[in-house]
């Protein structure tokens, strides 16, 4: 396929299987990405909004620069520890 041309798929159920690919610049709009695995891939710069990441599990990743406006993060631990009590204990910290 040439490397300028755009693959569309418009109302479709179907599995994909992307690998060596550069999938750069794709938009998902309405998508159920729902039990999607992503191994060794590169997001940076990606932009995700209205966005349902409930039970969401990300390891081994670099989040240097990642930024979370406006989530709701009830249940929510980073190493075992919950958003709620690091963010309390940094407020606590700030007064």
């Amino acid at each position: 396929m040439d490397a300028e041309s755009q693959l569309k798929l418009m109302h479709t159920k179907q599995t994909i299987e992307a690998v060596d690919a550069n999938l750069s610049g794709s938009t998902f709009n309405d998508v159920n990405l729902a039990g999607a695995k992503f191994n060794n891939v590169n997001l940076t710069d990606t932009a995700i909004s209205n966005a349902n990441l409930s039970g969401l599990r990300i390891s081994n990743a670099n989040l240097a620069g990642a930024s979370l406006v406006d989530c709701a993060t009830n249940g929510m631990s980073i190493d075992g520890i919950a958003v709620s009590d690091l963010i309390a204990a940094y407020r606590l910290a700030d007064q």
